[in-house]
């Protein structure tokens, strides 16, 4: 978690509005994220999260609206362009490739984004391995083999060999154990904290909420909150709603 009011902003969403079929999903949603925080996006199941992550990352159209990545529009900019850029997704479900090893599903995370040299790209590896010393330790096992955890990090690592100028994590608490929960929050808030610009979405809110910057809450596609995470994660609306505290 960083201080950084003053930082430029990064990404932007303007009045984004998303459909499926006759379905608005998304009313209207605006938000922003400056260069070296860590935002969260909170919100219920079917509150319009991953739509919306899927749309900053071009993998679903914008009805209207609009997305900017670092001063330029991006809306009608294709996904791979955009990882081009620097807009990095680790996605919800994770997506590693079952039949790969590690090794080779963290060299597929650089596929789009080059490295000038042998030695840059090897500096990286290190330090993903570094961040992530359970998937050194077993980078020749197959994707497939590994625990919800493992592939969780997988996700998350796969994405950082891509230097993300802002990486984008969907759920990436789902349907893990609470033990190993806190340990990927850690990782989170280490790789913020080295300077990589973070928006979170999630349900966990108490994980989130203490290692963000700021948050937004999205219920039913539309922004109803936004504020200092810690002030956030005191109001009692809040609590009810998404820590089970009356």
């Amino acid at each position: 978690m960083t201080n950084c009011p003053e930082a430029p902003v990064l990404l932007e969403v303007r009045d984004l509005v998303v459909h499926y079929g006759k379905i608005e999903a998304l009313h209207g949603v605006s938000l922003q994220v400056r260069a070296g925080e860590l935002v969260t996006l909170l919100g219920a199941n079917g509150a319009g999260k991953t739509t919306m992550m899927r749309a900053i990352s071009g993998l679903r159209p914008a009805t209207s609206g609009s997305v900017w990545f670092d001063g330029v529009e991006v809306t009608r900019i294709k996904p791979h362009n955009r990882v081009i850029d620097g807009l990095i997704q680790a996605p919800e479900g994770r997506g590693i490739f079952p039949g790969m090893t590690i090794a080779e599903n963290l060299e597929m995370g650089c596929y789009a984004r080059k490295f000038d040299t042998r030695a840059e790209h090897d500096e990286r590896l290190d330090w993903v391995y570094t961040t992530f010393p359970r998937l050194a330790e077993r980078r020749s096992q197959v994707g497939g083999t590994l625990s919800g955890g493992e592939q969780q990090m997988l996700a998350i690592g796969r994405a950082l060999m891509a230097r993300p100028r802002v990486l984008l994590l969907d759920e990436p608490s789902m349907g893990l154990a609470p033990m190993v929960i806190a340990q990927i929050f850690a990782i989170i808030s280490e790789i913020n904290g080295q300077g990589t610009t973070v928006l979170l979405v999630e349900q966990n809110a108490q994980q989130a909420l203490s290692r963000s910057d700021r948050a937004y809450i999205l219920e039913t596609g539309t922004i109803t909150r936004t504020g200092p995470a810690a002030e956030l994660l005191r109001d009692d609306s809040v609590r009810a709603a998404y820590l089970g505290v009356a």
